[in-house]
């Protein structure tokens, strides 16, 4: 007869030790021999149809019992894990004490098991308080300007630029008479107003004219991503090909009514609408944040395993890289710049990866607690709103999210949204 033992060990791992009667595994031992004996038939035998008997003489019982060896500890272990309520995550790993032939089998598995919520906080002493945010007249003044600039104009002009104006040039950068790599550009718009640009350049620009050239030097900021370049100094040839004056459009009854709106006192107080939710929002995000700190702090938990550790801080990185790439930076010059090593930003993460983690485990658990679930109504609902932003013909997104793996993953989103939501129905106020 079959046994199975089973160890909790330290650091929210299990050990799983199975001893297999060849009796009970029989039935994988005979599906063993129907793939060897398809792959390689046994002359006079249809493939797949030889019998164990024959099988064993011709392949070798050991060969058998390697071939229905997976298949045995997958079934095993995942009946165990089922009827013992062990919630394990990851990949287990598996040592093989036993595999011979006549023999019971015997095998190892170590799996890390999702950590649990120990003891739950007082909700009644996690208040979190909305901070409310006056919208000020400058904000709404500032709101409108912006309007202003995305609807600007831009006029040729004949004359020196001013710090208003817009100058379209050619640039060529170099160091120690070499062009830098991507130091080159061509119809290059600066606006000389704005302070994006390497400190002092919009200033060398100013009184420009069309087709006048200057070559000049600055000193890229010490902080620059590039550390190769950061704080050195570079030569910049620069041709004027344009200058253009920037004409904003007046604020009145017309300009609001080119965005829908029938006057400007109307847009004004569209706008701080507008500016009024988008505080709101962000006072509910920063109280959400504050509240799952104080729940996640005042509760306790088993010992997180380091392969959920390892991956959050995996996740994290990716997170930063992919951010990092996108403002037009190399991932190698980022980490030059910041003076940290991969395994220095690791270390740096764990912390907040814990907190991570930990706020997930806690959400899941409390969901449980309190009986919060996600009806298939509502799953389906979700997924259906999904599928009407993905395109008819692209069909591989919209097999994706129409499985139900992907069906499983927005329910449980779901649940911890409205999890969240409990949440803040206690303790936000």
């Amino acid at each position: 007869m079959s046994e199975t033992k089973v160890t909790p060990l330290p650091k929210s791992e299990v050990k799983i030790e199975f001893t297999v009667a060849l009796e009970e595994a029989k039935p994988y031992l005979e599906e063993a021999v129907k793939d060897l004996t398809t792959a390689k038939p046994i002359p006079g035998f249809r493939p797949g149809k030889a019998t164990y008997d024959d099988a064993k003489r011709a392949f070798g019982e050991m060969k058998i019992l390697e071939t229905a060896l997976e298949r045995i500890v997958r079934a095993f272990y995942v009946k165990t894990i089922l009827s013992e309520g062990i919630d394990t995550i990851g990949s287990p790993h598996i040592s093989v004490e036993q595999l011979v032939p006549g023999q019971p089998i015997k095998f190892t598995v170590i799996a890390p098991v999702e950590p649990k919520v120990t003891e739950f906080p007082d909700l009644s002493k996690c208040h979190v308080s909305i901070k409310p945010h006056a919208i000020k007249d400058e904000q709404v003044d500032d709101a409108i300007q912006e309007m202003r600039k995305m609807r600007r104009t831009e006029a040729r002009v004949d004359r020196a630029a001013t710090m208003e104006d817009l100058v379209l040039i050619d640039l060529e950068m170099r160091k120690d008479r070499v062009v830098l790599e991507g130091g080159v550009s061509r119809d290059y718009k600066v606006f000389l107003q704005e302070n994006h640009y390497i400190p002092g350049f919009t200033k060398e620009l100013e009184g420009i004219k069309a087709e006048e050239e200057r070559t000049f030097f600055l000193p890229f900021p010490k902080e620059h991503y590039q550390k190769h370049l950061a704080g050195q100094q570079a030569e910049f040839i620069v041709k004027a090909k344009g200058v253009f004056a920037l004409e904003l459009p007046e604020v009145n009854d017309e300009f609001a009514k080119g965005v829908g709106i029938e006057s400007v006192i109307k847009l004004r107080e569209k706008l701080k609408e507008n500016l009024v939710v988008e505080a709101e929002q962000k006072s509910q995000e920063a109280a959400e944040i504050e509240l799952l700190e104080k729940v996640v702090d005042g509760a306790a938990f088993s010992e997180i395993p380091d392969l959920l550790v390892n991956e959050e801080v995996r996740r994290m990185l990716v997170e930063l890289e992919q951010g990092v790439e996108e403002q037009g930076a190399k991932w190698q010059d980022y980490l030059s710049s910041i003076k940290k090593t991969m395994d220095e930003l690791k270390m740096e993460f764990i912390p907040q990866a814990m907190r991570r983690i930990k706020a997930a485990i806690f959400i899941k658990a409390l969901a449980k607690k309190e009986n919060i679930t996600t009806s298939e109504e509502e799953a389906d609902k979700e997924v259906d709103r999904i599928l009407t932003h993905i395109k008819p013909e692209d069909r591989e997104t919209r097999e994706r999210v129409s499985s139900p793996e992907y069906r499983e993953y927005v329910a449980v989103q779901l649940r911890n949204r409205k999890t969240v939501e409990w949440l803040k129905g206690k303790c936000v106020g």
